[in-house]
């Protein structure tokens, strides 16, 4: 009777693991906002992504881009993937150009960064997707994404980023100012695809820039196209 109700509690365990990868399980809302500290329109952006990193059903990050550098003033945070992302996704939507302050809400829906009306629209539905989890051991980062049915092809990205900074801004549009920032995007690399079947990744910690706090796993169509799954971590020190 022992070994039975072993069994028994075991097959029960697995069938919960397949009904979770059928259904799909809750995931935040990752929301992206494309700025810069050479832009004027941006610092209402930047603040209201600060109360959105707050939020635990949205994971917040800001992509800093370069081509406002011609105006006097080299944004410290500024990565050149960050303007190809935006480009990328320029081209998925159909627009005619970027623009900042973006924000893109599960790598389909377009708005103005400041628009809060409009933005707490789009965050108001729960979401679900592909189970997602990322761990620390030792010197490495783990991230499992688990199976699902009935996904499309997707690739997974890691993403680090830094929660907070304040930075005294000495040219340009926003001379004279001091800009505080949130969930700032400090690398970001596709570890590889994700076919629907369960798949695992190992990346070394030291591969991550030195001022990175935290870690976000997002699972997303190629294009860049919707998000399927996202989770977020805090490195230890």
């Amino acid at each position: 009777m022992k070994k039975s109700g072993s069994v028994a509690g075991w097959a029960a365990i697995v069938a919960l693991a397949h009904a979770v990868a059928a259904q799909g399980a809750s995931r935040p809302a990752v929301v992206e906002l494309f700025t810069s500290q050479g832009c004027s329109s941006c610092p209402p952006a930047d603040a209201l992504l600060g109360e959105l990193a707050a939020r635990s059903d949205v994971l917040a990050l800001a992509f800093h881009v370069d081509y406002w550098d011609e105006l006097g003033w080299r944004d410290r945070f500024e990565l050149p993937l960050s303007a190809q992302r935006q480009s990328q996704y320029a081209r998925q939507l159909g627009l005619a150009s970027v623009y900042t302050p973006q924000m893109l809400v599960d790598g389909t829906d377009n708005v103005l960064g400041s628009d809060r009306h409009r933005i707490g629209q789009l965050l108001a539905a729960p979401r679900s997707g592909v189970p997602v989890s990322t761990a620390a051991q030792g010197g490495d980062l783990i991230v499992t994404v688990a199976a699902m049915t009935g996904m499309s092809d997707a690739e997974v990205t890691l993403v680090s980023y830094l929660p907070e900074a304040v930075t005294a801004i000495g040219r340009g549009e926003n001379s004279g100012r001091a800009l505080r920032e949130f969930n700032i995007v400090r690398s970001f690399q596709v570890l590889g695809s994700w076919r629907g079947t369960a798949a695992q990744w190992r990346v070394k910690r030291s591969s991550l820039p030195t001022d990175a706090r935290f870690v976000a796993v997002l699972v997303q169509e190629s294009g860049p196209g919707a998000i399927l799954g996202a989770a977020k971590l805090l490195l230890p020190r």
